[in-house]
């Protein structure tokens, strides 16, 4: 090894590490901080019941953002999970009996089969996505801005307005009922989280993600169905969005036609601000759960010093514009180091 190449290597090493890890170690960071900002500012920051709130807050947007994590793996985008998760969300209230005073024409069924056939009317959407994907090839942008488009017409049609109340048992249990003082959504949101990473971590299909993500052009030379994965993560994310929707009515208690409108960039924000690159293939869970803390941490925060609501909104944005800025930067600095 010449003398050039042994003072190259070493400014090439910190280069690697930190493409491999700057967008992961940041979010880390920005949650330490927060976490130490916060309990210095408020002394109820690090009591059990407002850690507990902080979970339960962020429950029903980790079961939208596990499935956003598996779409933005591939590469592609899902702007229709908030708007899918309001129309699902509908859709179970529209086949549960409600009171009379709540003037929605309804078709009751009993609770068991109202649950499944909800849930696939969830896939179903899904399906029509994918389908408009990979098989008439129309970009996952356009193509879940058109689902969101038609889930919020299918909001606005079922319930013209009105606010539904009364949902199936099971689900009332799951989205608001608690068990030795834990709300059922947490452990939900948890189970869901555990089982995700399991899938992208120690499966064929989820090193498949990766590769579809990493590289589409070598994943198909390896033989990988490219189609089929990301037909499959998009049913998989459609599918996340409608429980969430499901859980969400019974957790805040009505579902209503813009119940859901803030869960669109509050998914996206967890995904991304956690690491997860939107470029594809670098990510996973556990930047998922990271970026569903730090933002969870970030609003109960804000929310305990009493800051002005609109300066929350654009300490949000300014946030998720510093974790695009860091995932972009670390994608270029991937690029260099691949060239070198």
């Amino acid at each position: 090894m010449t003398l050039a190449d042994s003072t190259k290597t070493p400014k090439s090493g910190m280069k690697q590490f930190l493409s491999d890890q700057m967008r992961n170690l940041a979010p880390i960071f920005t949650l330490i901080i927060l976490v130490l900002f916060f309990a210095v500012q408020s002394p109820v920051f690090f009591s059990v019941d407002n850690l507990l709130n902080i979970l339960s807050n962020a429950s029903i947007t980790g079961i939208i953002a596990v499935g956003l994590t598996f779409v933005i793996l591939t590469g592609e985008i899902d702007l229709s999970v908030a708007a899918l998760a309001n129309a699902i969300g509908i859709t179970m209230a529209f086949f549960t009996i409600q009171p009379d005073y709540v003037n929605i024409a309804t078709i009751p069924l009993p609770g068991v089969i109202c649950i499944i056939l909800t849930l696939a009317s969830a896939i179903a959407l899904g399906s029509i996505t994918a389908f408009g994907v990979t098989k008439i090839g129309i970009p996952s942008f356009i193509m879940t801005l058109a689902m969101m488009q038609i889930a919020n017409g299918v909001s606005a049609l079922l319930v013209r307005g009105q606010i539904a109340y009364i949902f199936p048992d099971f689900i009332t249990l799951l989205g608001a009922g608690k068990i030795f003082g834990l709300r059922w959504s947490i452990i939900v949101c948890s189970l869901l989280l555990l089982l995700a990473h399991l899938v992208l971590t120690y499966t064929r299909f989820g090193r498949y993600v990766f590769m579809v993500g990493g590289n589409r052009e070598a994943a198909e030379y390896s033989g990988v169905n490219v189609t089929m994965i990301i037909g499959a993560v998009m049913v998989i994310s459609a599918a996340c969005s409608g429980f969430a929707g499901m859980l969400g009515v019974a957790y805040f208690g009505s579902a209503q036609q813009n119940g859901f409108d803030d869960f669109l960039l509050t998914a996206i924000s967890a995904v991304v601000v956690g690491g997860t690159s939107l470029f594809g293939g670098r990510g996973g869970i556990g930047n998922t759960i990271i970026g569903l803390l730090v933002l969870g941490v970030l609003n109960n925060g804000l929310d305990l010093i009493q800051i002005d609501s609109f300066l929350k909104i654009l300490i949000r944005g300014l946030i998720l514009l510093a974790a695009l800025v860091i995932n972009v930067y670390a994608q270029k600095l991937k690029e260099g180091s691949a060239e070198a």
